[in-house]
C-alpha cells in the first residue's frame, strides 16, 4: 500500500520537473512513510511513497524491468502474483526482487496492457514505457485503489490524491459548482469527473494510455450482469441451492486466504454485523494465532454498538481492541479528515473509521474488512423498500388517474402527523414510479425539493443524475433489456455508491498509514455473486441470503439472524444540542454568506427547525458543513480548518482498550 504521484509530457518536462514530482509525492507521505522514491527523464516524472508490506528489503519503487526500459510506480496488492511469476519466470523473465511490483513490469513485457486481465487483487499503478514514451495508468475492477489524472497544456499530471495533483503548482484549485447538486443528492460525484474542475478519475475496470500527446481511457472489464460470463452462468443455470453456498462459501475463503498474504502484522476491523463476523471467523479458522480485532463506538450508549463487536470476538477467540469517543473527538478530527479525503465527506462514519484506524495502527499495518458485502448481495434495507413501492406503483398508478394522485400528494399526504406522513412521503403514494423518483431522490442526502430551497439559484444544475458518462442512471440504464430491477440497482449502486465507500475505506485507514483489504470484493466472487439469482440475494425482507447461509455453522444463528444496523453516528443529537452554535457559526458567517452558494436565510432556519425537533435535518446539515470546510480547505488554499469550540462540551473521551 503507498502513494503515487508523477506527470509525463510528450513535448519534455520543463526544467525542474524533479521538485515538482517530489512535491506530489511528498503531500501523501501519509500513505507511504516507510520510504520515498524518485525517477526522471527528459519526458516523464515518477514519484513514490512506500508502506512495506511485501517484500520489505527489496521492494523499492519506482521498480524497472531487465534493461530498464520499462518503469513502474504502484499502489495496492497482486494476491496472486506467485502464480504468475511462476508463469513469467517459465517464459524467460528473470526477477530481482520477491515483491508484487516486479510481476507488474514483466507481465507488461510479455502480454502488454493485456496483463492487467491476469492480476488478482487492488491496484493503481503507473508504468511508463520509455521506448514508446508511453505512460499506461490502470486502476482495479472495483476501484478499491484510487487513481486521478489531469491534463495541464500538454502534460499529463497523475496521483493516489487530488491533493498530489494541486501539489504541482501547475493546476488551478477551482470548484465544479455544476457537480454540486449530484454532490449533495448522492453524496458523490459519479463518473470520471469530481469537485474539482478539470480533475478527474480513473474509473475502476479501467485504463487510460498517454502516448504521443494524445489520452484514451477504455474499459477493460466490467461487472457481469447475465450469463455472458460462461463459467458463471453455468453454475447459476444448473447448480443446486447446495451448490450455490458452496460455491459462494469456497470463493469467500479463498478470498480471505489470499488477503492473508503479508510480510507485516494484520488484524481486520469488527463491527459485529454480519458481513465483518463472516470475514473474522474465516480468517480466525486460517492462522495459528488469535487475530487482532479492532472496534469502534460511542460514549453515547445509544448509538454504541461495541457488544456485539465483543460478542462475535469472544466466539472466534480474538485479541479484541477497542476505542471510544465522544463528540470532541468526532468534530475535532473532522476538519483534518476533510483535507485527507480531498472531496466533501460523505458520511460521518468516516470519521469514526479513521479513529479506530488510528487505534489499529498502534498494533497493525494491514487490515481486513467487511466493505462491499451490501453492494453486492442487497444488504440494505433500501433494496426491499424500492421492491414494494416499484411493484405498488405499478398497481397504484393503473387505479388512480395522474391527477387524483397528485391531490393525494400535494394535500392529503402532508397532513398526516409523525412518522405516518414521513413513511407515507417516501412511498409510491409520493413518488413518480421511475429511478430517478423512487431510487435517487427518496435515498438522497438532499432531496432535490430541499436543494431548491438551500441553493441560491446559480449553484442549482437541474438534473444531477444524468449529466456525463458514469452517471447513477446511465449506469442503472446500462444492464442489457431484460435484467431485472434489483441487478440495474445492484449495478449501478457497484458503479456509484460503492466507489464512494471505497475512498472512504482507502482515505480513512491511509490517513493513519494502514492497508485496508476488501475479501468481499475479490473479482471472482463479484463474478459470481452478480450473475447468481435475484432470491439469493433478497428474498422478501432478508437481505444477503446466501452469505447468511454459507455461514451456518460458522457463526452462531444470533449474529446471521440480525438485522443490519449500519453504523448510526449521533451527529443528529449533537446538531440539536451545544454543536448547534458551533456550525451556525461556520454556516453562517459572512466568508460563507459571501461565497454565493448556499442561502443563509434557509440554512438558518434549517438549523433553528433541527435544534428544536420541527424536522429532522442532521443529513442537510452534515453535508453543507462538509461542503464549506471544502471550501475553505482546498478552493480557498486555506489548508486544515479549525471549527468553532461547543463551550458546554466535555473534554474529549477519546479511550483505547485491550
Amino acid at each position: 500500500m503507498c502513494g503515487i504521484a508523477g506527470l509525463v509530457s510528450f513535448d519534455g518536462l520543463q526544467p525542474g520537473a524533479d521538485a515538482v514530482a517530489t512535491r506530489m509525492r511528498d503531500v501523501i507521505t501519509h500513505r507511504g512513510p516507510d520510504e520515498a522514491g524518485l525517477y526522471c527523464d527528459e519526458h516523464a516524472a515518477l514519484a513514490h511513497r512506500r508502506l512495506s508490506i511485501v517484500d520489505l528489503s527489496t521492494g523499492q519503487q519506482p521498480l524497472a524491468n531487465e534493461d530498464g526500459h520499462v518503469r513502474v510506480i504502484f499502489n495496492g496488492e497482486i494476491y496472486n502474483h506467485g502464480d504468475v511469476r511462476r508463469e513469467l519466470e517459465q517464459l524467460g523473465h528473470r526477477y530481482r526482487t520477491k515483491s508484487d511490483t516486479e510481476t507488474i513490469v514483466h507481465a507488461y513485457e510479455q502480454w502488454g496492457d493485456d496483463a492487467v486481465h491476469r492480476f488478482r487483487g487492488m491496484f493503481a499503478f503507473a508504468l511508463w514505457d520509455t521506448r514508446r514514451r508511453r505512460l499506461l495508468l490502470v486502476r482495479d475492477r472495483l476501484g478499491v485503489k484510487p487513481l486521478y489524472w489531469a491534463m495541464v497544456g500538454s502534460t499529463l499530471l497523475f496521483g493516489s490524491e487530488v491533493k498530489a495533483l494541486l501539489a504541482s503548482g501547475l493546476l488551478a484549485s477551482e470548484a465544479n459548482i455544476a457537480a454540486l447538486p449530484e454532490l449533495l443528492s448522492t453524496r458523490y460525484v459519479s463518473g470520471s469527473e469530481t469537485m474539482f474542475v478539470g480533475v478527474n478519475k480513473l474509473l475502476p475496470g479501467h485504463l487510460l494510455s498517454f502516448e504521443q500527446g494524445q489520452v484514451r481511457v477504455r474499459q477493460y472489464w466490467d461487472i457481469p450482469t447475465g450469463s455472458e460470463n460462461s463459467e458463471v452462468g453455468s453454475q447459476n443455470s444448473n447448480g443446486s441451492p447446495k451448490s450455490f453456498v458452496d460455491r459462494f462459501r469456497t470463493l469467500l475463503e479463498e478470498s480471505v486466504r489470499l488477503r492473508l498474504m503479508s510480510d507485516v502484522p494484520l488484524g481486520m476491523f469488527l463491527s459485529g454485523g454480519i458481513d465483518s463476523s463472516a470475514i473474522g471467523a474465516l480468517m480466525a479458522r486460517m492462522v495459528d494465532r488469535p487475530i487482532k480485532t479492532f472496534s469502534v463506538g460511542f460514549k453515547d450508549r445509544a448509538f454504541n454498538e461495541l457488544g456485539y463487536a465483543r460478542e462475535v470476538a469472544t466466539a472466534i477467540g480474538a485479541d479484541a481492541h477497542e476505542v471510544v469517543i465522544d463528540d470532541r473527538d468526532f468534530f475535532g478530527a473532522l476538519p483534518r479528515l476533510v483535507w485527507h479525503e480531498d472531496e466533501p465527506i460523505a458520511h460521518p462514519s468516516s470519521v469514526p473509521l479513521y479513529l479506530v484506524s488510528k487505534l489499529a495502527r498502534e498494533h497493525v499495518t494491514v487490515v481486513l474488512t467487511g466493505e462491499g458485502s451490501d453492494e453486492l448481495l442487497a444488504g440494505y434495507g433500501k433494496y426491499p423498500r424500492i421492491a414494494l413501492n416499484w411493484r405498488a406503483g405499478t398497481i397504484y398508478q393503473r387505479m388512480l388517474p395522474k391527477a387524483l394522485r397528485r391531490v393525494i400528494a400535494d394535500q392529503l399526504l402532508p397532513m398526516l402527523p409523525g412518522r405516518a406522513g414521513r413513511v407515507a412521503g417516501r412511498s409510491f403514494l409520493a413518488m413518480e414510479r421511475t429511478p430517478e423518483a423512487m431510487f435517487l431522490d427518496n435515498f438522497a442526502a438532499v432531496r432535490l425539493s430541499d436543494q431548491s430551497a438551500l441553493l441560491q439559484s446559480a449553484s442549482r444544475a437541474g438534473q444531477p443524475w444524468a449529466r456525463a458518462y458514469g452517471s447513477s442512471m446511465a449506469w442503472f440504464n446500462r444492464p442489457p433489456e431484460g435484467s431485472s430491477l434489483l441487478t440495474r440497482l445492484l449495478y449501478a449502486d457497484m458503479k456509484t455508491y460503492l466507489v464512494e465507500l471505497l475512498m472512504k475505506q482507502d482515505q480513512m485507514s491511509m490517513a493513519t498509514s494502514i492497508e485496508s483489504r476488501v475479501p468481499f470484493l475479490d473479482h471472482k466472487l463479484v463474478e459470481f455473486a452478480a450473475t447468481m439469482p435475484d432470491d439469493w440475494k433478497l428474498r422478501g425482507w432478508t437481505t444477503k441470503r446466501v452469505l447468511r447461509e454459507a455461514m451456518k455453522g460458522i457463526l452462531h444463528d444470533s449474529i446471521l439472524s440480525r438485522p443490519k444496523m449500519g453504523f448510526p453516528v449521533p451527529f443528529a443529537r449533537w446538531t440539536r444540542g451545544q454543536w448547534n452554535g458551533a456550525v451556525a457559526d461556520v454556516l453562517l458567517d459572512r466568508r460563507t454568506r459571501e461565497r454565493g452558494v448556499i442561502d443563509s436565510a434557509a440554512v438558518a432556519t434549517l438549523l433553528q427547525d433541527h435544534r428544536a425537533g420541527r424536522t429532522d435535518g442532521w443529513d442537510r446539515i452534515w453535508m453543507l458543513l462538509n461542503l464549506e470546510l471544502w471550501f475553505r480547505t482546498f478552493i480557498d488554499g486555506d489548508g486544515v480548518q479549525t471549527l468553532p469550540a461547543s463551550p458546554a462540551a466535555p473534554h474529549g473521551a477519546l479511550q483505547a482498550t485491550a
